[in-house]
């Protein structure tokens, strides 16, 4: 195995399990001080027992190029490799259907890795394309996007689109709920975008029919085209944080009737809609898209966790628009 290779999937498997970014960086920065090596050279300080001396390579990492160098799969892989497959036990079948993903951040907004390093890793998952979606500028904490820092975005993935090719990144953003229902981005500029993901991120505890109210009104808007996680609730070990109240039948309806996808964020924290609402929104014809909303390569793969939830609550492949060649055509 290469042992650059070997650091980096790693690195991807410990971005699924949610792992501390230092954590995910050492096995990456050790992946690059590799790729600067000649073979012969790694070959022969794994032989020596010289890699730690290497500056970037520590005793976990030199273990694994270790291992690598000598033909063998890497204990700390393997053992993340096998933790990675055990928690889903279904939608193997629609999983397989799904060819792109729909919520996608980089850095240029909270994400900790570059548009092309996350394409890179859509494809190598089997891909056909992935939306593009940062933030908006309203969501500060999350580093949003003004109006001109989405316009040199647009630009560069331009750019990354003729050199990735057939591969394509759909321009998009996770655009802020504001309270009166509106989107906060320019107008011009969210018609130009393939994908809007519309979501709340603020007064998450604001009553019932205001909120309900919020949230029609984006759903109206005819520039958005998924709802995202749309309780905004978080359950960690840390951060227990409810579901916002509104009325689901309501707005789930609307969601429908304006042909906007409701999201089945795959998130481990998220995991919205909880089943009991993905239910309804089966029940009331609504479609769907199973989304990462993936902050770094290695949680691109978590895909399989919103698609176990959406075949226990039985939803249609065929109202899945991220199982479609073009998601909004």
């Amino acid at each position: 195995m290469d042992p650059a290779k070997a650091l980096r999937l790693i690195g991807f498997y410990l971005e699924r399990n949610g792992e501390p970014t230092y954590k995910v960086q050492a096995f990456r920065k050790a992946a690059a001080v590799v790729d600067e090596l000649p073979a012969e050279e790694v070959q022969a300080r794994a032989k020596r027992g010289t890699l730690t001396q290497l500056p970037g390579i520590g005793k976990s990492t030199a273990g694994v190029i270790a291992d690598a160098v000598a033909g063998r799969e890497p204990d700390y892989l393997s053992k993340l490799i096998a933790e990675a497959t055990l928690p889903v036990t279904g939608g193997q079948e629609l999983r397989a259907a799904l060819k792109g993903d729909c919520h996608v951040h980089s850095d240029w907004s909270d994400g900790g890795s570059t548009i092309r390093e996350m394409a890179e890793v859509a494809i190598e998952l089997g891909h056909e394309w992935m939306a593009l979606t940062d933030h908006s500028p309203r969501l500060t904490v999350a580093n949003g996007l003004s109006a001109e820092r989405l316009r040199k975005q647009l630009d560069v993935v331009a750019e990354l689109n003729e050199e990735l090719k057939p591969f394509r990144i759909l321009t998009g953003i996770e655009v802020d709920i504001l309270l009166d229902g509106a989107l906060d981005q320019e107008e011009e500029l969210l018609a130009r975008l393939d994908i809007v993901v519309a979501s709340v991120h603020s007064e998450l505890r604001m009553p019932s029919p205001q909120m309900t109210k919020r949230m029609i009104k984006a759903v109206s808007n005819p520039h958005t085209t998924i709802l995202g996680h749309c309780t905004g609730r978080m359950r960690t070990a840390k951060r227990n944080r409810p579901e916002s109240t509104f009325d689901a039948k309501a707005v789930f309806e609307a969601c429908r009737d304006n042909g906007v996808a409701v999201e089945i964020n795959s998130r481990p924290e998220r995991l919205d809609p909880p089943l009991r609402l993905l239910k309804l929104a089966v029940e009331l014809g609504c479609e769907f898209a199973i989304d990462t909303d993936a902050h770094a390569p290695g949680q691109l793969d978590w895909l399989s966790t919103g698609c176990e939830r959406a075949e226990k609550c039985g939803v249609p492949v065929e109202r899945v628009i991220n199982a479609r060649a073009n998601p909004v055509g």
